[in-house]
């Protein structure tokens, strides 16, 4: 709409002449474009980009549009004739469109808090069962992915499978691994440069929208990974390293952070950059080259794109292929490098699209988690490093020179202040280059950023805002929805939980469990579109009470006599709990209080373990407490751990039995 309307200069004339034009990078500020957002959808009963919407001088909405045409078009109406009508009904009858506007203001509002009340109690946890019966609902069994054309990566939905797939359902495993092997496959992922497009099409997946957002390319990096880590897949390990390599070359900023976007379109033409004519295939390739690369990338029929082109996607699995031509999958990809090479070079003598080369810290973050677990599961230090230099540049760059931390970066200027997606996206961002290096300043950084979040954003009721009070928004909104990235209260909720358990500091899980009572009307009358908030619940329900994992790994046991008392602790085989005194600050000490004094502990052993550089002192299989007894109250405290994560500290009282 920007080359096709605005840029026209007798348009611009009509805007600049009356009316006050002011453009949002919805990028920039979102919580404007879920405001406007909103009442686009309220007014025209639809939503999309790009939004058009006309405000009164108090910012109150009363006409709304997504795209108009440069002039009318048969039913379409141009934007010239809506500026026209809206500037003579603004001149005769100013009245009824400012009632219009205080009426849409007022649905707008009780849309945005209807589900705003808090409930005294955590929701039950079937909402997780509820989600996952919603996507077996939409599931394509033949080409995977929810839903009809359209389709969208949607990682909430792959997040929540993955989930159930790590407990056991085989069911939600196999639509997991159904829907990531159709995205790959299909022309959603680019087979010829690396990472992945927006959305498909068609429901075939071989049809993209070529624009390619840095979040999607983090996300599906992350589910690829840790899915090709639980069922041991080399083809979607593959696809994950291919996705990785491609944010490394083309969409790393110089100073260290990822950058946003690139455009779909090069000189206005979707997809020129990816697609093929067979004139071209048949220059830049031998004829034994095309006969290899033909049947295997669709490129043997014919044409599947406008114009006679060819998207570039996997006919079937290289597993088959390579069945077919009597040969092994590892083999089948390296016949297909070098031909597949000819293309990358050749497509790199064309003009690349726009790169929207801002730095966001809540994409950034996503991206941070993703090479954090690469270079974990990689073994790869470029994707380590690469991790630790963007999260570094953040912290540096968009928060050590203001007050907050800053959402955006560009050409060397950080501004607008964070948003609740800004802390709880680099917190996990952050938590994951934790886990995957063992480095303490990142779990510091984490735990700042939780406090300024709860600072900022925090509602007393529970949960976060989106943004502070700002005069230039209607309202401050709330909620749990997921859409094209999980939701930003679902992901605090869960590092605050990671928080918790990292730290034992149980202030962390008192916030989260406010968070989810503050939800639980949202999550309960909308269980599909709150699967994030679903894995939260779930996990609280887990972690909460006997018979929880953190009370299950330590079986104890009291004896006493004249006056003294032996506490024997068996601990599950490979879990550890921390000694007496413990090594770190972030670990709990193993202790028994109560009605004790003189209490002895004993020495433990010194382990290493991957969430730490330095080796640390534990108390593992059996250990024994000694101390004087002086009444019969004993409670013992302790942090069960493993050798990559620490639960929640457990207090237990010990039945003393008199003797």
């Amino acid at each position: 709409m920007e080359e096709d309307v605005f840029e026209k200069p007798d348009i611009a004339a009509i805007m600049n002449a009356g009316f006050i034009n002011i453009k949002v990078d919805r990028e920039e500020r979102p919580d404007l474009d879920e405001i406007y957002m909103t009442a686009t959808q309220l007014i025209t009963r639809r939503g999309g980009w790009p939004n058009s919407i006309f405000l009164t001088p108090d910012l109150e909405p009363f006409f709304a549009g997504t795209y108009f045409p440069p002039e009318d078009r048969g039913n379409t109406v141009g934007f010239p004739t809506v500026l026209a009508r809206i500037q003579e009904l603004w001149t005769t009858d100013r009245a009824n469109l400012e009632e219009s506007a205080g009426r849409v203001k007022l649905a707008m509002e009780e849309m945005i808090t209807a589900r705003a009340d808090p409930s005294t109690e955590v929701p039950p946890e079937d909402g997780v069962a509820l989600a996952v019966d919603s996507l077996r609902r939409s599931y394509d069994e033949e080409w995977g992915g929810f839903g009809a054309a359209p389709k969208f990566p949607s990682p909430a939905n792959l997040f929540l499978l993955y989930a159930r797939a790590v407990e056991g359902d085989e069911d939600a495993r196999r639509m997991l691994v159904g829907t990531l092997y159709a995205m790959c496959q299909g022309a959603l992922y680019d087979h010829v440069g690396g990472g992945f497009h927006r959305y498909a099409t068609d429901r075939l997946w071989r049809v993209p929208h070529f624009e390619k957002m840095l979040y999607d390319n983090a996300f599906l990096a992350e589910i690829l990974i840790d899915t090709a880590r639980l069922t041991g897949d080399e083809e979607l390990a593959r696809f994950a390293r291919g996705t990785l390599d491609f944010v490394l070359e083309r969409m790393t900023h110089d100073v260290g952070g990822f950058q946003s976007a690139i455009d779909s379109q090069t000189d206005l033409h979707e997809g020129a950059y990816y697609v093929w004519g067979r004139k071209e295939l048949d220059a830049i390739l031998s004829e034994e080259e095309l006969a290899l690369l033909g049947p295997i990338f669709g490129f043997e029929g014919e044409p599947n794109f406008e114009d006679g082109l060819y998207t570039v996607y996997l006919t079937a699995p290289l597993a088959e292929h390579a069945a077919r031509l009597g040969t092994t999958r590892e083999k089948l990809v390296e016949d297909v490098a070098p031909p597949l090479a000819k293309l990358q070079s050749a497509r790199q003598k064309r003009e690349f699209p726009l790169v929207d080369d801002k730095v966001l810290t809540d994409w950034n973050g996503m991206m941070i988690a993703a090479m954090a677990k690469g270079g974990d599961f990689f073994d790869e230090p470029r994707y380590r490093d690469a991790a630790k230099t963007a999260a570094s540049f953040i912290l540096e760059s968009l928060h050590a020179d203001s007050d907050n931390l800053q959402h955006a970066w560009r050409n060397g200027e950080a501004k607008v202040d964070a948003f609740l997606d800004d802390y709880a996206f680099m917190m996990r961002g952050l938590l994951a280059l934790h886990t995957a290096s063992g480095e303490v300043r990142w779990l510091e950084a984490s735990e700042k950023l939780a406090a300024e979040m709860e600072a900022r954003l925090r509602d007393p009721g529970g949960g976060y805002f989106q943004t502070t009070a700002d005069p230039l928004n209607l309202f401050q909104t709330k909620g749990a929805m997921d859409g094209a990235i999980p939701s930003g209260n679902g992901v605090a909720i869960e590092e605050l939980m990671n928080l918790a358990e990292l730290t034992g500091n149980n202030a962390y899980t008192d916030r989260a469990e406010s968070a989810l009572r503050a939800f639980s009307a949202e999550y309960t009358q909308y269980p599909s579109a709150t699967k994030t908030l679903a894995l939260s619940v779930a996990r609280y329900h887990r972690n909460q009470g006997p018979g929880t994992l953190a009370d299950s790994l330590v079986d104890t046991q009291i004896r006493t006599a004249d006056g003294r008392f032996e506490l024997q602790m068996r601990i599950q085989d490979g879990w550890h709990v921390n000694a007496n005194p413990a090594s770190s600050p972030y670990l709990i000490a193993t202790q028994v209080q109560g009605d004790v004094a003189s209490v002895e502990y004993p020495e433990g052993e010194m382990m290493t373990f991957s969430f730490s550089d330095d080796a640390i002192s534990v108390y593992g299989d059996e250990v024994t407490v000694v101390g004087r007894l002086v009444g019969e109250r004993v409670v013992v405290v302790y942090q069960a751990c493993d050798d990559s994560r620490c639960l929640s500290p457990v207090e237990r009282v010990v039945e003393v039995e008199t003797p």
